[in-house]
């Protein structure tokens, strides 16, 4: 098998195919798997992958640690300060003088690569590029200094903890306040109750602390480890509760039925453009919601939703929006009235 993405196929050119890596952040390709034993990454779902071929896949915040096996490679993210992260975690995890490559894209920033290693202290070596893809090699050094990557800041009367890499980091984007404004006004005729709240996506937990704020039992997942540790976080600093899991959608809800779904679900993995994830949130909603439960969520007015959001509950309605930005709901409701309606017509 050979390698797919771009990164990988320059690793298989410089390394061959008798690799033996140990990935950080990998990226998703079969050849990666098969050139390796274990890997690190936030990425939950890319996890369960790596676990259903018996290798070890763990978070950067599992401990115990796995011990290294194979040559490190980090592969560098869009977000340089993530990237930075990364590396410096590296060095307080792995024995000073460790040997550690790094590769990635030219669009990706691994250009930058060079200077960071510098400012770290780090050497830095070209060892090949390819496929406008680029490799290095450097070693790890001695770091004492905390991990500083945690940004804290005030918005909406809550204090939020954020990390690179995690959706929003250190500010509240527009789409997230629109859909603030809709959920407030979306809730205001319901009975002054607390409601069982899922927050999908929940990036640093704004929405989390927000509603849990407002007394509803509030349950928070996202794909990602950095941005599961900074809802905790950010829960926390906020005196609140909630519980916060690691879930691929809905895989670690199964028979949760939830009386609200929020989302402001992401359209970008790395570059590339990819619906698959907001599809299962919505073509999966209904099997996660009560009777009278509803999903809203905020979409780019682009997006192609509605005609998810359609198929899925029948109906659906634009709660809010600015050109920019759309809040949409959908109730399982208007699901079954569909169906119904179609059951008359065809008799």
């Amino acid at each position: 098998m050979s390698a797919q993405l771009p990164a990988c196929q320059l690793l298989e050119r410089y390394y061959g195919q008798a690799a033996q890596l140990w990935p950080i952040a990998p990226p998703e390709d079969p050849w990666l798997i098969d050139r390796s034993k274990a890997m690190v990454s936030d990425n939950v779902a890319l996890r369960g992958q790596w676990e259903g071929r018996d290798k070890a896949a763990v978070s950067p915040f599992d401990v115990p640690f796995i011990q290294q096996a194979g040559q490190v490679v980090l592969f560098w993210p869009k977000a340089h300060q993530l990237g930075i992260w990364w590396l410096e975690w590296l060095c307080r995890m792995l024995p000073e003088n460790t040997p550690i490559d790094v590769v990635g894209e030219h669009q990706g920033g691994i250009k930058r690569v060079p200077k960071i290693l510098s400012g770290l202290g780090m050497r830095c070596d070209k060892l090949d590029n390819a496929r406008r893809c680029s490799l290095f090699a450097t070693r790890t050094v001695a770091i004492e200094n905390p991990d500083s990557a945690w940004q804290r800041f005030e918005a909406l009367s809550l204090t939020l903890m954020s990390h690179p890499g995690v959706f929003g980091h250190g500010k509240v984007d527009e789409g997230t306040q629109l859909l603030l404004h809709a959920v407030e006004t979306a809730l205001e005729p319901l009975p002054p109750k607390a409601l069982k709240v899922l927050d999908m996506g929940c990036g640093d937990g704004i929405l989390s602390a927000w509603l849990a704020a407002r007394g509803h039992e509030v349950t928070a997942v996202d794909v990602s480890a950095f941005a599961v540790e900074a809802c905790r976080r950010t829960l926390a600093a906020n005196h609140l509760s909630g519980q916060v899991l690691e879930s691929d959608v809905y895989s670690a809800l199964e028979g949760q039925r939830f009386d609200l779904i929020v989302s402001n679900p992401p359209f970008h993995q790395e570059r590339e453009i990819s619906y698959g994830s907001s599809a299962r949130l919505i073509e999966e909603a209904p099997n996660h919601l009560t009777g009278k439960g509803q999903l809203v969520l905020v979409a780019n007015a682009f997006l192609p939703y509605p005609g998810l959001l359609e198929r899925t509950f029948g109906s659906f309605e634009t709660l809010a929006d600015n050109r920019r930005f759309r809040v949409y709901r959908a109730k399982p409701e208007d699901s079954s009235k569909t169906s119904v309606q179609a059951s008359k017509k065809r008799r």
